[in-house]
Formats: structure tokens, C-alpha cells, sequence
């Protein structure tokens, strides 16, 4: 069964705006006395079809002619020539019609024309100036909010797919980087401690898939991030054995929490990669994760001196960066710096989602 289309709000606005001003013209003219209820009847519909057609021929030349697209110092300039035309119109329907439906409905009705149009130009020519420009603004109010809804829809969708994209990028470019690493990893222990490749391969397998097929995914709970560390910190461990210590805490009420995925396992690479792999006698890995009132604070220290060069070209480090800000839209924040000279302090600080 077909639905019957409805009316559109701006023929609703017509219809009713139109009625209840014909209306208390009616009521006005009853209320003097002598009222016709055939004439009212008469001049209310007329009143109605008349002054509705008057207002959509202004409509659809203003569409046809796309004033709902000018700033609104070129729209004054078409707005007000276009109350006085419209006043006009109004007045000269309006006495027409007056004296039309007197002269035939009204027996006795012998008054000229010119007599009429004298008494009656200028109350309604006033008159219709006032409604048509309060029709005018009311009409040009409403296109102008619905294009201002329009276009901020527009630039927030923009922006949506914008942040997508650059989040969409930057995961990519990580995952290939995480995962050069970790083979790299397995090559030197097939080569230093074949019997510990094989455990190096089942983490490595485990490694991929979480990287894979989580790598559309731009956030993950604490936990899963933490599952990923853990296995890449044993596999780092497997290759530098006693020189690599490590210490992971983190409360249990704050494991199902959304961090930015790849963000910890990060900050470990970088740890390791200038830390550890530089300090001869290794050290200690320190991941720590708090809650407060808002944040989620994520600390990595690790052993070693913080470099510039390190911070202006690290691809991890840099890519970190750019998610947090993309994601979290500036209300995550994220240093590193020294501390006490011989050790250094990664800290990450995000929003709870």
C-alpha cells in the first residue's frame, strides 16, 4: 500500500500562518458589527489561496535565482525592494478583491472603485508591508538555519573522515614497523639460541595476530595492550636474557578501560630500542598504569639518556604523538624526559572513554 505523501513544513507554515492571520481579520471585522459570514467565509479563503500565491511566486524566483546561498549584506539588498514589491501586490489584491465581492454580494453596493482604493490604500498598504516583512524574515531566517546546519554537518562529517584517514594512515605505518622489529628479533635468536627460537616463533605467531587482526580496531583495552606487551617484552628476553628486567603493574579495576592501541607496546620498543639495547649491563623496564578522577596515567621508565635525536626521528615516538592528538583531539597529553640523569620517563596521560 502506497503511502500518501505529506505536506512539507513549508506549506504546513503556509497554510496555518496564513489561516490564523485571515482569522483574526475575520474575528476583528465580527466584532464591529454587520459581519457577512458568507463574505468572511469568502475572504477567508481567498485570503488564504491569494496571499499564499503571492509569497511562493517570491519563493520560487528567490530559489530559481539562489539568494538562499548569499551572505547576508547581498541578501538585504534583495530583501528590501522585495517588501515593497510584495506591499504592493498585497494592497492592490486586497482592494480588488474587497470591492469584488461587495459589488456582487452586496445588493444596494454602489460605491466606485476609486472611492474605495482612496479609503483603504494607504491602512493597507501599511499592513501589508508589516506581514510581508515578517513573512520575508521569517522565511529567510529558517533557510539560513537550515544551511547553517548544513554546513556544519558537512564540515563535522569532513572532519570525521579526516580524523579517520589520518588515524587509518598512521595505524598502518605502524604495524609494519612493530613487526620488522619482532622478525628481527627471531633472526638474531636463530642465529644466538636456536632452542629459543621456537619460543620466540609461538610468540611471534601470537604477536601477529593480535597486530593483524586487531589493526582496525584504533582502541583496545588495557588488558589486551598489556597481553601484547607481555609477549613482546618475553620475546625481547629471550634474545638479551639477563640484561633485560621488566615489571608490569596495573590495578585490576582499570584492565577494561580503552587506551589507544599500540600506545604502551610503543613506548617498551622505544625503551628497549634506547635503552636497554644501548646500556651494557641492560636494566629494568618499568610499566605502570594509575587511574585518576578523568586520566589514565601510563608510565614507561627505562634506563638511559634521552637524546634529541632520538626524539626528532623516532617513527614510534612521532606516530605516538600524532594518535593521541588526532584521537583524543588535544585532551590526551604525552612527555618524556630525563630523570636523575640516568634514567629516562615516558608518560602518557589519557582521557577515560
Amino acid at each position: 500500500m502506497k503511502k500518501k505523501p505529506s505536506l512539507s513544513l513549508y506549506w504546513k507554515c503556509q497554510l496555518i500562518g496564513w489561516s490564523i492571520a485571515s482569522l483574526y481579520w475575520g474575528f476583528a471585522g465580527y466584532a464591529q458589527g454587520g459581519f457577512n459570514f458568507r463574505i468572511g467565509i469568502l475572504q477567508f479563503v481567498s485570503d488564504v489561496a491569494l496571499y499564499m500565491l503571492l509569497t511562493h511566486l517570491y519563493r520560487n524566483f528567490a530559489l530559481r535565482h539562489n539568494w538562499q546561498q548569499l551572505n547576508l549584506n547581498e541578501l538585504l539588498k534583495r530583501i528590501i525592494p522585495s517588501v515593497f514589491i510584495l506591499g504592493l501586490s498585497y494592497t492592490a489584491v486586497t482592494i480588488a478583491k474587497i470591492y469584488f465581492f461587495r459589488s456582487y454580494l452586496l445588493n444596494g453596493f454602489h460605491v466606485p472603485f476609486s472611492m474605495i482604493y482612496r479609503m483603504l490604500i494607504m491602512e493597507i498598504f501599511i499592513a501589508g508591508i508589516r506581514l510581508m516583512s515578517i513573512w520575508l524574515l521569517a522565511y529567510h531566517l529558517y533557510q539560513y538555519a537550515r544551511r547553517e546546519i548544513r554546513l556544519t554537518k558537512e564540515n563535522a562529517q569532513l572532519v570525521i573522515l579526516t580524523k579517520d584517514a589520518q588515524l587509518s594512515n598512521l595505524s598502518a605505518q605502524l604495524n609494519p614497523h612493530f613487526l620488522f622489529n619482532s622478525l628481527n628479533n627471531i633472526k638474531a635468536l636463530v642465529i644466538e639460541n636456536p632452542v629459543s627460537s621456537r619460543r620466540a616463533i609461538d610468540l611471534l605467531s601470537e604477536l601477529l595476530r593480535t597486530s593483524l587482526y586487531g589493526r582496525k580496531d584504533l582502541l583496545a583495552t588495557v588488558k589486551e595492550e598489556l597481553d601484547l606487551v607481555e609477549d613482546y617484552l618475553e620475546l625481547e628476553k629471550l634474545r638479551l636474557e639477563e640484561r633485560l628486567q621488566y615489571r608490569i603493574e596495573a590495578n585490576q579495576t582499570i584492565k577494561g578501560l580503552m587506551i589507544l592501541r599500540l600506545s604502551i607496546q610503543t613506548l617498551v620498543e622505544n625503551a628497549i630500542k634506547h635503552g636497554i639495547d644501548q646500556q651494557k649491563e641492560g636494566g629494568l623496564i618499568a610499566v605502570e598504569l594509575t587511574q585518576s578522577a578523568d586520566h589514565i596515567r601510563i608510565t614507561v621508565q627505562n634506563p638511559g639518556q634521552l637524546s634529541a635525536m632520538m626524539l626528532g626521528q623516532g617513527l614510534g615516538l612521532k606516530n605516538l604523538k600524532e594518535r593521541l592528538e588526532i584521537q583524543f583531539t588535544g585532551k590526551a597529553n604525552f612527555e618524556i624526559v630525563n630523570q636523575s640523569g640516568t634514567t629516562v620517563l615516558a608518560t602518557i596521560l589519557i582521557p577515560i572513554q
